[in-house]
Protein backbone atom coordinates (compact mmCIF):
# COMPACT_ATOMS: atom_id res chain seq x y z
CA UNK A 1 0.00 0.00 0.00
CA UNK A 2 2.78 2.50 1.02
CA UNK A 3 4.27 1.75 -2.46
CA UNK A 4 1.67 2.10 -4.06
CA UNK A 5 0.89 5.51 -2.76
CA UNK A 6 4.23 6.76 -3.19
CA UNK A 7 3.79 5.76 -7.35
CA UNK A 8 0.71 8.26 -7.42
CA UNK A 9 2.70 10.80 -5.56
CA UNK A 10 5.78 10.36 -7.88
CA UNK A 11 3.27 10.64 -10.90
CA UNK A 12 1.41 12.89 -9.74
CA UNK A 13 4.61 15.49 -9.24
CA UNK A 14 5.88 14.30 -12.66
CA UNK A 15 2.57 15.65 -14.18
CA UNK A 16 2.95 18.58 -12.21
CA UNK A 17 6.22 19.62 -13.77
CA UNK A 18 4.93 18.91 -17.11
CA UNK A 19 2.46 21.48 -16.95
CA UNK A 20 4.93 23.90 -14.92
CA UNK A 21 6.16 25.96 -18.09
CA UNK A 22 2.35 25.99 -19.71
CA UNK A 23 1.30 27.38 -16.11
CA UNK A 24 4.25 30.16 -16.33
CA UNK A 25 3.19 30.68 -20.13
CA UNK A 26 -0.45 31.59 -18.63
CA UNK A 27 0.46 33.97 -15.73
CA UNK A 28 -1.00 35.67 -14.57
CA UNK A 29 -4.58 34.94 -14.57
CA UNK A 30 -5.96 36.41 -11.89
CA UNK A 31 -5.44 39.80 -9.56
CA UNK A 32 -1.33 40.36 -7.91
CA UNK A 33 -1.05 41.81 -4.66
CA UNK A 34 1.94 44.18 -3.61
CA UNK A 35 2.18 43.92 0.38
CA UNK A 36 3.97 47.15 1.46
CA UNK A 37 5.18 46.41 4.78
CA UNK A 38 3.96 49.98 5.55
CA UNK A 39 1.06 52.02 6.71
CA UNK A 40 -0.59 54.09 3.60
CA UNK A 41 0.82 57.13 2.84
CA UNK A 42 4.28 57.07 3.16
CA UNK A 43 7.18 56.79 0.69
CA UNK A 44 7.33 53.56 -0.25
CA UNK A 45 3.37 53.42 -0.29
CA UNK A 46 3.47 55.99 -3.29
CA UNK A 47 5.79 54.43 -5.19
CA UNK A 48 4.78 51.34 -5.02
CA UNK A 49 1.40 52.55 -5.92
CA UNK A 50 3.24 53.96 -9.12
CA UNK A 51 4.76 51.10 -10.40
CA UNK A 52 1.17 48.70 -9.50
CA UNK A 53 -0.21 50.76 -11.65
CA UNK A 54 2.43 50.58 -14.71
CA UNK A 55 2.97 46.71 -14.43
CA UNK A 56 -0.44 46.11 -14.07
CA UNK A 57 -1.19 47.67 -17.45
CA UNK A 58 1.76 44.90 -18.24
CA UNK A 59 0.13 41.71 -17.23
CA UNK A 60 -3.27 42.45 -18.15
CA UNK A 61 -4.23 41.56 -14.34
CA UNK A 62 -4.93 44.01 -11.53
CA UNK A 63 -2.29 44.72 -9.16
CA UNK A 64 -3.31 45.63 -5.62
CA UNK A 65 -1.48 47.17 -2.85
CA UNK A 66 -1.78 45.54 0.75
CA UNK A 67 -0.44 47.73 3.74
CA UNK A 68 0.68 45.72 6.43
CA UNK A 69 2.63 47.62 8.64
CA UNK A 70 4.30 46.85 12.17
CA UNK A 71 7.38 45.52 13.55
CA UNK A 72 9.91 47.59 11.53
CA UNK A 73 8.38 45.82 8.56
CA UNK A 74 8.91 42.37 10.19
CA UNK A 75 5.21 41.73 10.00
CA UNK A 76 3.99 42.05 6.18
CA UNK A 77 7.80 40.82 5.14
CA UNK A 78 6.82 37.16 7.24
CA UNK A 79 3.53 37.02 5.72
CA UNK A 80 5.29 37.44 1.72
CA UNK A 81 8.15 34.84 2.87
CA UNK A 82 5.65 32.36 3.99
CA UNK A 83 3.29 32.86 0.87
CA UNK A 84 2.81 29.96 -1.65
CA UNK A 85 5.68 30.55 -4.45
CA UNK A 86 3.51 31.70 -7.32
CA UNK A 87 3.97 35.17 -7.85
CA UNK A 88 0.71 36.60 -6.98
CA UNK A 89 2.17 37.48 -3.64
CA UNK A 90 5.24 40.34 -3.75
CA UNK A 91 6.93 41.94 -1.34
CA UNK A 92 7.55 46.04 -1.53
CA UNK A 93 11.14 45.52 -0.04
CA UNK A 94 12.57 48.77 1.10
CA UNK A 95 15.74 49.31 2.75
CA UNK A 96 14.54 48.50 6.36
CA UNK A 97 14.43 45.20 4.76
CA UNK A 98 19.05 45.56 4.45
CA UNK A 99 19.04 46.93 8.18
CA UNK A 100 16.69 44.08 9.95
CA UNK A 101 19.39 41.55 9.06
CA UNK A 102 21.86 43.39 11.36
CA UNK A 103 19.41 45.15 13.58
CA UNK A 104 16.77 42.76 14.51
CA UNK A 105 18.30 39.62 16.28
CA UNK A 106 15.82 36.98 15.84
CA UNK A 107 13.91 37.37 12.35
CA UNK A 108 10.74 34.82 11.34
CA UNK A 109 12.45 34.34 7.75
CA UNK A 110 16.05 34.36 6.65
CA UNK A 111 16.57 37.02 4.77
CA UNK A 112 18.99 35.56 2.03
CA UNK A 113 16.92 32.55 1.72
CA UNK A 114 13.11 32.87 2.18
CA UNK A 115 12.91 35.81 -0.72
CA UNK A 116 14.09 36.48 -4.26
CA UNK A 117 14.15 40.12 -5.47
CA UNK A 118 12.63 40.49 -9.06
CA UNK A 119 13.80 44.23 -9.88
CA UNK A 120 15.81 46.90 -7.77
CA UNK A 121 13.22 50.27 -8.38
CA UNK A 122 14.66 53.43 -6.94
CA UNK A 123 17.45 54.66 -4.57
CA UNK A 124 17.60 58.31 -3.89
CA UNK A 125 19.23 60.42 -0.59
CA UNK A 126 16.40 61.19 2.68
CA UNK A 127 15.89 65.04 3.81
CA UNK A 128 16.25 66.16 7.10
CA UNK A 129 13.70 68.98 8.29
CA UNK A 130 12.30 71.03 10.74
CA UNK A 131 9.00 73.02 11.68
CA UNK A 132 9.77 76.20 9.93
CA UNK A 133 8.82 77.30 13.29
CA UNK A 134 12.46 76.48 14.56
CA UNK A 135 14.88 78.91 15.31
CA UNK A 136 17.43 76.76 13.18
CA UNK A 137 18.24 77.49 9.71
CA UNK A 138 21.20 75.23 9.35
CA UNK A 139 22.58 71.69 10.22
CA UNK A 140 24.91 72.79 12.13
CA UNK A 141 22.08 75.20 14.37
CA UNK A 142 20.53 71.73 14.99
CA UNK A 143 23.71 69.93 15.96
CA UNK A 144 24.45 72.44 18.51
CA UNK A 145 21.43 72.89 19.91
CA UNK A 146 21.60 69.29 21.02
CA UNK A 147 25.28 69.18 22.12
CA UNK A 148 23.69 72.14 24.37
CA UNK A 149 20.72 70.04 25.92
CA UNK A 150 21.88 66.51 25.10
CA UNK A 151 18.67 64.11 24.44
CA UNK A 152 15.99 66.79 24.62
CA UNK A 153 15.80 67.17 21.20
CA UNK A 154 13.61 64.32 19.52
CA UNK A 155 12.92 63.15 16.40
CA UNK A 156 10.40 60.85 15.06
CA UNK A 157 10.66 57.87 12.34
CA UNK A 158 8.73 55.53 10.46
CA UNK A 159 10.08 52.91 13.33
CA UNK A 160 12.40 51.16 14.78
CA UNK A 161 15.30 49.74 12.03
CA UNK A 162 13.94 51.94 9.07
CA UNK A 163 16.27 53.78 7.20
CA UNK A 164 15.25 57.05 9.13
CA UNK A 165 16.11 55.80 12.16
CA UNK A 166 19.59 54.39 11.70
CA UNK A 167 20.76 57.72 9.34
CA UNK A 168 19.65 60.19 12.30
CA UNK A 169 21.88 57.81 14.29
CA UNK A 170 24.60 57.71 11.57
CA UNK A 171 24.53 61.48 12.04
CA UNK A 172 24.72 61.42 16.06
CA UNK A 173 27.50 59.45 16.06
CA UNK A 174 29.29 61.81 13.37
CA UNK A 175 27.67 65.10 14.69
CA UNK A 176 28.59 63.81 18.47
CA UNK A 177 25.30 64.69 19.50
CA UNK A 178 22.63 62.83 21.24
CA UNK A 179 18.96 63.16 20.53
CA UNK A 180 15.64 61.52 21.62
CA UNK A 181 13.90 58.21 19.26
CA UNK A 182 10.33 58.43 18.71
CA UNK A 183 9.32 55.76 16.74
CA UNK A 184 6.32 55.68 14.84
CA UNK A 185 3.66 53.16 12.77
CA UNK A 186 5.37 54.56 9.37
CA UNK A 187 6.17 57.82 8.47
CA UNK A 188 3.54 59.80 7.94
CA UNK A 189 2.22 59.80 11.19
CA UNK A 190 5.73 60.83 12.39
CA UNK A 191 5.76 63.64 10.05
CA UNK A 192 2.12 64.53 11.55
CA UNK A 193 3.97 65.17 14.82
CA UNK A 194 6.49 67.17 13.19
CA UNK A 195 3.92 69.29 11.76
CA UNK A 196 2.08 70.13 15.18
CA UNK A 197 5.53 70.77 16.79
CA UNK A 198 5.60 67.07 18.68
CA UNK A 199 8.59 66.64 17.43
CA UNK A 200 11.78 68.74 16.62
CA UNK A 201 13.34 67.13 13.18
CA UNK A 202 13.16 63.79 11.00
CA UNK A 203 14.89 62.38 8.37
CA UNK A 204 12.47 60.70 6.11
CA UNK A 205 11.86 60.35 2.07
CA UNK A 206 11.62 63.23 -0.27
CA UNK A 207 9.09 61.91 -1.45
CA UNK A 208 7.02 61.95 1.31
CA UNK A 209 8.43 65.70 2.48
CA UNK A 210 8.62 67.71 -0.36
CA UNK A 211 5.08 68.82 -0.81
CA UNK A 212 5.42 69.84 2.82
CA UNK A 213 8.69 71.37 1.80
CA UNK A 214 7.10 73.12 -1.27
CA UNK A 215 3.93 74.62 0.58
CA UNK A 216 6.40 76.23 3.64
CA UNK A 217 5.08 74.05 5.75
CA UNK A 218 8.11 72.56 6.78
CA UNK A 219 11.92 74.13 6.29
CA UNK A 220 14.80 71.64 4.97
CA UNK A 221 18.36 71.85 6.25
CA UNK A 222 19.96 69.17 4.50
CA UNK A 223 20.11 65.75 2.47
CA UNK A 224 21.81 62.35 2.83
CA UNK A 225 23.23 62.04 -0.34
CA UNK A 226 26.97 62.07 -1.93
CA UNK A 227 25.19 65.65 -4.15
CA UNK A 228 22.27 68.12 -3.96
CA UNK A 229 19.55 66.62 -5.06
CA UNK A 230 17.29 67.98 -8.24
CA UNK A 231 14.39 68.35 -6.67
CA UNK A 232 15.58 70.50 -3.85
CA UNK A 233 19.02 72.37 -5.53
CA UNK A 234 19.16 74.95 -2.50
CA UNK A 235 19.29 72.34 0.18
CA UNK A 236 22.99 71.42 0.88
CA UNK A 237 24.05 67.86 1.69
CA UNK A 238 25.03 66.50 5.41
CA UNK A 239 28.32 66.42 4.23
CA UNK A 240 28.83 70.02 2.67
CA UNK A 241 27.62 70.68 6.21
CA UNK A 242 30.41 69.88 8.35
CA UNK A 243 30.79 65.86 8.00
CA UNK A 244 32.43 64.78 5.09
CA UNK A 245 31.72 61.42 3.23
CA UNK A 246 28.55 61.15 5.09
CA UNK A 247 25.70 59.48 2.95
CA UNK A 248 22.50 57.17 3.58
CA UNK A 249 20.62 56.53 0.33
CA UNK A 250 16.85 54.90 0.88
CA UNK A 251 16.14 52.50 -1.92
CA UNK A 252 12.69 50.13 -2.78
CA UNK A 253 13.06 46.64 -4.52
CA UNK A 254 10.22 43.62 -5.83
CA UNK A 255 10.37 40.50 -4.16
CA UNK A 256 8.88 36.92 -3.96
CA UNK A 257 8.93 33.78 -2.04
CA UNK A 258 11.65 32.32 -3.18
CA UNK A 259 10.28 28.83 -4.43
CA UNK A 260 8.45 31.17 -7.11
CA UNK A 261 9.75 29.90 -10.62
CA UNK A 262 11.88 31.33 -12.44
CA UNK A 263 10.22 31.90 -15.22
CA UNK A 264 7.35 33.46 -13.17
CA UNK A 265 10.16 36.01 -11.49
CA UNK A 266 11.06 36.95 -15.31
CA UNK A 267 7.52 38.55 -16.02
CA UNK A 268 7.54 40.01 -13.06
CA UNK A 269 10.58 41.72 -14.10
CA UNK A 270 9.44 42.40 -17.88
CA UNK A 271 6.49 44.21 -16.39
CA UNK A 272 8.11 46.23 -13.26
CA UNK A 273 11.07 47.49 -16.16
CA UNK A 274 7.82 47.96 -18.29
CA UNK A 275 6.46 50.70 -15.94
CA UNK A 276 9.81 52.19 -14.85
CA UNK A 277 10.10 52.90 -18.81
CA UNK A 278 7.19 55.04 -18.87
CA UNK A 279 8.11 58.69 -19.23
CA UNK A 280 5.35 60.06 -16.96
CA UNK A 281 6.13 57.54 -14.27
CA UNK A 282 9.98 58.40 -14.90
CA UNK A 283 9.36 62.13 -14.45
CA UNK A 284 7.06 61.77 -11.42
CA UNK A 285 9.22 59.65 -9.72
CA UNK A 286 12.50 61.71 -10.48
CA UNK A 287 10.46 64.99 -8.88
CA UNK A 288 9.95 63.13 -5.84
CA UNK A 289 13.54 63.28 -5.63
CA UNK A 290 14.31 59.44 -6.50
CA UNK A 291 16.69 58.09 -8.97
CA UNK A 292 15.64 54.97 -11.20
CA UNK A 293 17.36 51.79 -10.89
CA UNK A 294 15.64 48.82 -13.33
CA UNK A 295 17.68 45.87 -13.59
CA UNK A 296 17.26 42.08 -13.95
CA UNK A 297 16.73 39.83 -10.95
CA UNK A 298 20.23 38.62 -10.97
CA UNK A 299 21.42 42.06 -10.57
CA UNK A 300 18.88 42.55 -7.90
CA UNK A 301 19.58 39.49 -6.02
CA UNK A 302 23.55 40.42 -5.98
CA UNK A 303 22.49 44.43 -5.02
CA UNK A 304 20.77 42.62 -1.97
CA UNK A 305 23.38 41.00 -0.65
CA UNK A 306 26.19 44.56 -0.80
CA UNK A 307 23.45 46.21 0.58
CA UNK A 308 22.60 44.30 3.93
CA UNK A 309 26.62 44.51 4.18
CA UNK A 310 26.53 48.32 3.92
CA UNK A 311 23.27 48.69 6.24
CA UNK A 312 24.95 46.17 8.52
CA UNK A 313 28.25 48.78 8.79
CA UNK A 314 25.53 51.24 9.55
CA UNK A 315 23.51 49.20 12.21
CA UNK A 316 27.18 48.04 14.46
CA UNK A 317 28.51 51.74 14.21
CA UNK A 318 25.53 53.22 15.11
CA UNK A 319 24.82 50.82 18.27
CA UNK A 320 21.28 50.51 17.52
CA UNK A 321 19.58 47.01 18.28
CA UNK A 322 16.55 45.42 18.52
CA UNK A 323 15.26 42.28 20.62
Amino acid sequence: MKTRTLLKCMASLTLISAFAPALADNFPVRPLKIVVPFPAGGGSDIVARLLAKGMQANLGQPVLIENKGGAGTVIGTEAVAKSPGDGYTMLWMATPFYINATLVKKLPYDTLKDLTPVVDIVSGPLALVVNPSSPWKTLGDLVNAAKQAPGKLSYGSSGSGGSPHIATEMLAVAAGAKFTHVPYRGSAPAMNDLLAGQTQFQLDTITLLKPHIDAGKLRALAITGKKRDASLPNVPTIAESGYAGFEALSSMSLAVPSSTPADVVKKLNAAAMHALADKETRESLNSRGWDIIGNSADEAKERLASEIERWGKAVRASGASVE
